[in-house]
């Protein structure tokens, strides 16, 4: 928890300005109703800002960034408060900023199969929308029920059908956003390429470090004619893994391609009834999208291929509703655990597909020796893993030690050729692993960009991109016998 201070004499004039610029419900001052907002779903981490801005509309959007730059007082933008990084942590000197009143979809053109949305409408609202044209969003992330377009286009989100139909970055085609100085900025179009760089990508990801998305449009596909669902179960976590590269290998792209292994499985199985086998160590779901023929046709190869990589039992979803079950367990997945749990802590880091079992035999080995548990649920055809680590933030030491646990983790999936992160973000959680993950003259660049939008760096400070005297800190901290771990960051 990060202690709030008295306002300072900047804030206290910025908060009055802000009470003449907007309504009397889009303010809120009160600690009780700030504690609503002092973190997201990562909670480990929490503050309380000095205030929450609710604009109705992106002019009020716009007062609220031009009176906290006149004053020098932070801005956090906000979603639903779903993100598991601490992106959304306020800071306690600052304005949270939510963007959930602007939650209208503006436009659904089944012609061009696009969507314009404003930052506050929810990820599912949009398929839901789309749905009468035979049209949906793809990006479908565990949180879809709840989480926001603004949010996650902040952080790039994912989902367990992004494998065939992309991530947020591939299906946003144009975003207005309103930057600190007030201007908006227009970046994409309608098109299948913009003129000029690709500023929409860069904005995809940013974590509000750049500026603040007001509108976007996004891209709308067909719902397919056929999906089908196969589940697998194996004897071994190192054979549902070999038997995911395998599928790739074939040549098929499934719409999604998940495992869990057999805790998650038996907390899923406990929470929604699924219909998962208990005893196996470790399951995959394999979905199939397309024409009739082309799924059949598909089906056939994968249970092949499930089977010849040693799979001890092949399920394909009978119908519908069964197909849904075996989805609604895996989304379900997270709230699972928290039920066997009194708190977890969930990871989020990327490596090669070839690496999933090692990576996996290794979490566990670290796992014993930091004394917690972990629960692997992953988007296991691109290698996106999320190990939940079991804790008691009650227990003196154990959010210490998980902590420790979880960047050991990610510095595990750089030195296999991995990344820190697949689609939670950076936020504050993974500020030390980036130290690792990338060099100075790397880091002096993504410095350098912020600047660019932001060179106040006003919005959301202190996440995202670690500093160079953080880094320089940190990696002397992990010198072993004068040489880095990673020696690729010695010049670092």
């Amino acid at each position: 928890m990060v202690n709030q201070k008295a306002p300072s004499t900047d804030a206290r004039a910025c908060l009055a300005a802000l009470r003449k610029a907007l309504p009397d419900d889009a303010l809120l001052t009160e600690a009780e109703a700030l504690r609503a907002y002092e973190c997201d779903a990562l909670s480990a981490y929490r503050a309380l800002p000095l205030a929450v801005a609710l604009p109705h509309d992106r002019a009020q959007v716009r007062a609220v960034l031009r009176i906290a730059r006149e004053h020098a007082v932070p801005v956090v933008a906000r979603g639903a408060g779903t993100g598991l990084s601490g992106g959304a942590l306020p800071h306690p000197q600052g304005i949270v900023l939510s963007l959930a009143r602007l939650d209208r979809i503006l436009e659904i053109d089944p012609r061009n199969r696009t969507a314009r949305v404003e930052p506050g409408v929810r990820n599912l609202a949009i398929s839901e929308a789309a749905r009468p044209y035979g049209l949906h969003y793809a990006p479908d992330p565990s949180s879809q029920i709840a989480c926001t377009i603004g949010g996650n286009i902040a952080e790039n989100a994912g989902g367990v059908h992004c494998l065939k139909h992309g991530l947020t970055v591939h299906n946003v085609l144009r975003i207005e956003a309103i930057t600190l100085s007030g201007e908006t900025l227009v970046a994409g179009g309608a098109g299948l390429d913009g003129p000029g760089y690709d500023l929409a990508a860069l904005l995809t990801g940013s974590e509000g470090l750049l500026a603040v998305v007001v509108e976007a449009t996004v891209r709308l596909l067909p719902l397919p004619e056929s999906a089908r669902v196969l589940l697998a179960a194996f004897a071994t976590v190192e054979a549902a893994a070999d038997a995911v590269a395998a599928i790739i290998a074939e040549g098929i792209v499934p719409a999604g391609l998940e495992m869990m292994d057999n805790p998650a499985i038996r907390a899923a199985e406990d929470f929604v009834h699924a219909g998962y086998p208990v005893e196996a160590a470790a399951i995959l779901l394999c979905e199939l999208d397309g024409a009739v023929a082309e799924v059949e046709a598909e089906l056939a190869r994968v249970r092949a291929v499930l089977e010849r990589h040693g799979a001890t039992e092949v399920r394909v979803a009978r119908d519908e509703a069964e197909r849904q079950r075996f989805w609604k367990g895996r989304k379900a997945a997270f709230p699972a655990v928290g039920r066997i749990s009194p708190d977890y802590y969930c990871m989020d880091g990327t490596i090669p597909r070839r690496e999933v079992g090692r990576v996996l035999a290794r979490i566990a080995g670290l796992a014993r020796e930091h004394g917690l548990r972990v629960v692997n649920v992953f988007h296991a055809g691109d290698g996106n893993l999320h190990p939940l680590i079991l804790y008691d933030a009650n227990a003196p030491g154990e959010l210490e030690r998980t902590e420790a646990l979880g960047r050991r983790i990610l510095e595990l999936c750089v030195e296999v050729g991995g990344t820190v992160t697949g689609e939670h973000g950076v936020g504050v959680e993974k500020l030390d692993p980036m130290c690792r993950q990338f060099d100075e003259a790397t880091l002096r660049q993504f410095h350098a960009l912020r600047e660019a939008f932001d060179p106040e760096r006003l919005l959301n400070p202190g996440k995202a991109v670690p500093t160079l005297a953080r880094c320089a800190e940190y990696n002397a901290m992990h010198v072993r016998a004068g040489r880095l771990p990673f020696p690729e960051l010695e010049r670092f």
